[in-house]
This record gives structure tokens, sequence and C-alpha cells, in this order.
């Protein structure tokens, strides 16, 4: 590839993450279901808060964690995500940038607050998910610098986006400045939810703008509405794009035209939270493309960032990726 400022630049939902030990009782009294991701009012996530114990504020959000992976390989990485100029939003902005993530999408000043997860952990390891959305669902064309599109070799997308249409056209409008710049798009599919809500959209998208198509198991069989991953593949085969695709405890495949490369999951001493899993594999995965690695090391990389954060609570490398290979 060309010379690029940037490997990757991400666009997608900036949240932050509130992490709080809690138990049986707190879920009752609060009405939450153990387990369970719940999409919630500003109301109720201050109510929320609030009541919450102490916890630790991360910045979070799907392609947020990917980035950070990016980051914490050594390489060269931006985002744009909106925040409101508030508490969490300073908060989502130090966490990138304090690893080495380039974040300058202008903050909101009025309107929602910035987007939270508020995360209560049971003695169990379950995980209670409270999110509200917030300023996040503000970013939209305006937010989108051509040149910066432009000075990264990829642009890396969260299918989430397509749940606030202004999100959407921001995406539309980074793809086709990627494109003029001879640069690559990317998109993960998010959830086999979302591929249900836009599945007629996402098809006509992976055919006629996206390079890197990147979903798990459960997505890839939603897309093509195919019982087997072996019929998911296929079909996918025919798009003629790269596509990696991971299946859990069994690894990835990656695609391109005729070529498949099967690669085994990277070992894991224990597995504690699988949150994150497939944000992180996306980021091995693109840092090994930008830095001209085979597909199959791309894999071996993305397995390598997926087992190290499914190996502690929390979406994000607890240690520095580049230290493990």
């Amino acid at each position: 590839m060309t010379s690029a400022a940037f490997d990757v630049l991400g666009i997608g939902n900036a949240i932050v993450d509130v992490i709080s030990r809690s138990d049986e009782a707190f879920l009752g009294k609060h009405g939450l279901v153990k387990g369970s991701m719940m999409l919630v009012d500003e109301a109720r996530a201050e109510a929320l808060y609030a009541a919450m114990g102490p916890g630790v504020e991360v910045s979070g959000g799907s392609c947020g964690n990917t980035m950070a992976g990016v980051a914490s390989f050594g390489g060269k990485g931006a985002y744009i995500g909106k925040v409101r100029d508030d508490q969490l939003g300073s908060v989502f902005g130090h966490d990138l940038r304090s690893m080495g993530v380039s974040f300058e999408t202008p903050s909101a000043t009025e309107g929602p607050s910035t987007a939270r997860c508020l995360i209560l952990v049971t003695p169990d390891a379950q995980r209670t998910m409270n999110t509200y959305l917030g300023a996040c669902t503000g970013l939209g064309p305006n937010d989108i610098d051509a040149k910066r599109v432009a000075s990264a070799q990829v642009t890396y997308v969260e299918g989430y986006l397509w749940d606030a249409p202004a999100a959407k056209q921001a995406v539309l409008k980074a793809f086709d400045a990627a494109h003029a710049a001879g640069r690559l798009v990317s998109i993960t599919l998010s959830d086999s939810f979302c591929v249900h809500r836009y599945r007629d959209e996402f098809r006509a998208l992976i055919r006629d703008k996206v390079d890197i198509l990147f979903g798990n198991e459960a997505e890839i069989k939603a897309l093509y509405e195919v019982e087997s991953f072996e019929a998911a593949l296929e079909a996918t085969r025919k798009e003629g794009k790269i596509a990696a695709l991971t299946r859990s405890e069994k690894g990835s495949v990656v695609i391109k035209g005729s070529e498949t490369y099967a690669v085994p999951a990277a070992p894991v001493a224990k597995v504690v939270d699988t949150t994150g899993a497939g944000d992180l594999y996306a980021s091995g995965f693109l840092f090994g493309f930008t830095h001209g690695k085979p597909l199959a090391e791309c894999a071996r990389l993305g397995g390598i960032a997926a087992a190290e954060v499914i190996s502690h609570v929390g979406a994000r490398p607890d240690q520095a990726l580049k230290a493990l290979i």
C-alpha cells in the first residue's frame, strides 16, 4: 500500500463502560435481569449510575476496542466517534489518546450526554449491562473529514452504526472518500440481531463497497440465511472480497477468492470474559494486514489478541499485544 499517516481509521459508537461489582440483591432492587443487555434512557442511566458502587470507567464501544488493540500492537490508529463535553466524554478521549490513538472528533456542546454502558458484575462473573446511547447517535456526515479518511490505509466501521440514519450517511461518506483516495474499507457485522435488522442493506454494502468483511459464525449465517457455516462460507466467497470469519474455540477462517485459510484459536489458560473477543480479533487482523502480513498470519494475530482479551475482565488488552508476537 502507498504511504499513509494511519494504518486504520475506525468509526464507531463512542461508549464509556462503567464496570462495578454488584450482587443479586442490587439487581433485584432495580429490576435488572442478570446477564442481559438492556437499552436505557438517560434518566434511567443517571439513576443506576448514582446507585452503583465504586466502579472502573474505561472507554469502550466495539470499534473503540478494536482501535485500542491496533495501538497495543504498535500500529497507528485514528478514531471518529461522538461524545459530549462532559466527564465521561473526557474519559473516553483520554483513554484512547493515552493508548496512542488519534481522536479529534469535536465534542457535542449540547444535546444528550456521552453514551455509557453500566456493567454490573456479580460474584458468579455474570455481566448485566445497561446501555444508554446518548451523544454517539449524533455522529453524522459533518464529522467525516475526507482528508483524514484518505490518510488511513483502511477505514473500519461497526455495523451498529446502521441504527442511526445520520451515522449511516457518515459511513457512506467515509467509504466514498476512502475509495476516492485509493484506500480500502472494512466493516464488522457487529451482531446477528443487527444483521437481521439490516440484512438487505448489508448485503448490498458488501457487494458494492466493502473490501474486508468481519463476522462471526452466527452473523454470517444470518446474513445469508443459511443453516451451516460451510454454506455461509461459499455464499461469502461469491462476493469476491476478503472475509475473516471467527468461530470461537474453532478459530477463524479467512477467504479471498478461491483461497481459504483455516487458523486455529490461540490457547487460553482460562476463559474469564468473552466481551470484546471479536473486536480484538479485528485489531490483530487489521494490524497484520496493514503491515503486509499474509492472510493466515493476519488471522493468527487476530487470534492472539482475542485470546488475551478473553483471559480477563474487560474488552481492552491488559498487556501490550506487541509483546505477545
